[in-house]
């Protein structure tokens, strides 16, 4: 995409520019996201890239990626990461609530406080969570910041 050693001149379309100004000013992006919408604001000012790189602190990967996602793609190739593949997630926000919820209610008779194995016993009791894991219910009770032992 460069014509010797000069690269191709970045012109933003005005729907474009109004798009990298909306992501550049409000705080709803990922600053992944962010820094693309600068890049590509420098870019069709013709900011030199060693401006570029000092100023916003990228290297030449990022500016040129960048530069070459938009002639290829548009400014939401640009912008946005595409969707990436992978395995859906099995248990969902409303599995999470109920291991939440069994972590917070009162452990088994005989118990003083619940466990993880505890919890995966209880849990495996419920529809659809037969197959639940130790390590999933771990790994559950870890993102929302639950704490079994505390006092």
């Amino acid at each position: 995409m460069e014509v010797g050693m000069r690269p191709i001149p970045l012109r933003l379309s005005s729907k474009d520019r109004q798009l990298v100004e909306e992501v550049r000013s409000k705080g709803l992006h990922h600053a992944r996201e962010v820094n693309r919408a600068h890049i590509l604001s420098a870019l069709d000012r013709d900011t030199p890239q060693a401006t570029i790189m000092a100023v916003l602190g990228v290297d030449r990967t990022a500016i040129w990626r960048t530069r070459n996602a938009y002639l290829a793609g548009g400014v939401q190739a640009a912008l946005f990461d595409a969707p990436r593949p992978g395995r859906p997630q099995r248990y969902d926000a409303n599995a999470e609530a109920r291991i939440t919820a069994l972590a917070c209610s009162a452990p088994p008779a005989g118990v003083r406080r619940w466990t993880v194995m505890g919890l995966e016993k209880a849990a495996r009791a419920e529809p659809g969570m037969e197959g639940i894991s130790r390590e999933t219910i771990r790994r559950l009770l870890k993102k929302t910041g639950s704490n079994l032992g505390g006092a």
